[in-house]
């Protein structure tokens, strides 16, 4: 296509859907609605405003605004303009934030006051920004007030190109520390095709995202997108009752959500007998269980749909699976060392199981595939894959591998194909745990586990040198269940089957530390560090 702008996209829907609802935000009393027309409006002032201020094509901006019409406005409003959007999530601490803002060297800070006071307490990440803007009462003193800045003459869209940068995103840092993707305007054109191909979602349908960004996927869908009453940093922590209200008042149709607010939300609708009148629920951020597919059933309409899209920050979505299938045919296997299937490959994507290789991989003739069942490294090409890290040459050089004219990318996975052409997750490619009997694959481990009905979760960790790491396994466990008992158990569990039958080792963990985004993805690294401390101090009652 000649311009490529995705911020165009809103422009397009607005002149089809005019005054129809885009947008539904929670109020101190009621709600707000924004149409289409007032969305579209309001993203070309807020362009006017930052040309205004002396932004524009390629300025680096970081947005630090809640969910909410501004956050939706404005990224359309810096595509709009042609500037890089930067959006990192600020629940994952302060000393990533501050790293990560230091890495992408911003050239312009749009945030709430809170914020931008944060910019000064803190101001060496933030020594690029040549300008701050104020979103919110900042009484003068936090930089210009985006309220107060004089609209330009409105004119056309920056013309981007397919290849043109237009933000860049976090990854969680679920295996080190988080890194910024390039998102170009052109994956954002491919996502939202396949999000619109695949899922069905579209003009009429009603969206209640719990990750922020797939609220702007809804309004360019033509949905329309409802902004729950929640933190959408702590989402383990999510309050049911708020989340399911607008749910019910607004009659959503489809939401997407990390397997940590499904869990709670469908745990207090059948507690409290409540059906939702969702049809579509979207889970990711982590390996989804069947029990929860399961429990999320009872709770929509019988013709409701469950889907588990799998991808990474890097490259979403790339394979997908329904939860009829999960449960039917996938789930009974998760619970014998199979690991997790997350579908199969979604249109025009191509997944391939390469043998497994440290370092970098110069080109793909230098890869080597594997047969189906055989287990190897994850590697992905497609119009949703990105090019590259920001400003991180040596981390783009170990996920990319050159093909051609084109490239492909190393997802961080393990895992393998079975012979119906469905892909198998068996666990981050750093949480493999390398013994001397050969290396053992978390998830394939710990769904064995995670079927006695006294453990919550686990997690399998190697302690020692790779090549001679003893196998250690550490669960959180049911409150009331007694730990000498249950690690007898996991014992007997673990001889029954060859997978497991080398592990000997057995902790009870007061509470795994997780990503702050999905609040499912397990450190593991953190948890290896934990049992060798208690390793080197063990007594009898650890559990050995």
């Amino acid at each position: 296509m000649d311009d490529c702008n995705i911020a165009a996209v809103l422009g397009r829907v607005a002149a089809e859907r005019g005054d129809e609802a885009a947008l539904v935000v929670k109020k101190r009393r009621g709600y707000r609605r924004y149409s289409f027309r007032e969305l579209n409006f309001n993203r070309q002032d807020f362009a006017a405003r930052l040309i205004c201020a002396g932004i524009g094509s390629g300025d680096r901006v970081m947005l630090m605004v809640r969910p909410s019409m501004e956050f939706i406005c404005l990224t359309f409003a810096l595509f709009s303009i042609g500037a890089v959007v930067i959006l990192i999530d600020p629940g994952m601490g302060y000393r990533n934030l501050l790293r990560c803002i230091q890495s992408v060297k911003p050239d312009i800070l749009i945030g709430i006051p809170k914020a931008v006071l944060f910019s000064r307490l803190f101001p060496r990440p933030f020594a690029t920004v040549r300008k701050r803007i104020c979103v919110g009462r900042g009484f003068g003193v936090l930089g210009e007030s985006l309220a107060v800045l004089k609209p330009a003459m409105k004119g056309q869209d920056f013309a981007a190109a397919t290849d043109d940068l237009a933000a860049i995103i976090f990854t969680t840092g679920s295996t080190g520390p988080p890194k910024g993707v390039q998102y170009t305007h052109g994956i954002f054109h491919a996502q939202l095709h396949l999000i619109k191909e695949y899922y069905g979602i579209g003009p009429g349908e009603v969206d209640q995202p719990a990750f922020p960004l797939f609220a702007l996927f809804s309004t360019a869908l033509g949905a329309c997108a409802v902004i729950p009453d929640m933190d959408p940093s702590r989402p383990a922590k999510v309050n049911p009752q708020r989340f399911i209200r607008s749910l019910m008042d607004e009659k959503v149709t489809y939401s997407f959500g990390s397997p940590a607010i499904w869990n709670v939300v469908s745990r207090y609708c059948l507690d409290k007998r409540i059906t939702l009148p969702v049809k579509k629920i979207l889970m990711a951020g982590a390996p989804v269980p069947g029990e929860l597919v399961e429990r999320l059933a009872k709770i929509i309409p019988t013709d409701g749909e469950i889907h588990t899209p799998y991808g990474a920050t890097e490259s979403l979505p790339i394979a997908s699976i329904n939860g009829r299938e999960i449960v039917r045919d996938c789930w009974p296997l998760t619970g014998r060392g199979r690991g997790v299937c997350v579908g199969r490959p979604l249109p025009d994507i191509t997944i391939t199981i390469i043998r497994p290789v440290e370092g970098p991989i110069g080109d793909w003739q230098q890869a080597r595939e594997l047969d189906s069942g055989e287990i190897g490294e994850i590697v992905v090409k497609g119009p949703v894959v990105t090019r590259a890290y920001d400003h991180n040459p040596a981390e783009t050089q170990m996920a990319k591998i050159t093909d051609g004219d084109s490239f492909r990318h190393r997802m961080g996975d393990m895992g393998y194909f079975d012979t119906s052409g469905r892909l198998w997750f068996c666990g981050r490619k750093a949480h493999v745990v390398h013994t001397a009997d050969g290396p053992m694959y978390s998830i394939c481990c710990e769904g064995i586990f995670n079927t006695h009905p006294q453990v919550v979760r686990s997690a399998l960790v190697g302690v020692g040198e790779a090549g001679a790491q003893k196998p250690v396994l550490l669960v959180e466990k049911v409150a009331g269940m007694d730990e000498s008992t249950l690690i007898s158990q996991l014992r007997d569990l673990a001889g029954q089957h060859e997978l497991t039958r080398s592990i000997a080792t057995f902790f009870v963990h007061p509470g795994f530390p997780v990503d702050i985004r999905h609040n499912a993805k397990i450190f593991r690294e953190k948890l290896a560090l934990w049992a060798e401390k208690k390793l080197q101090g063990h007594s009898c009652r650890d559990g050995l």
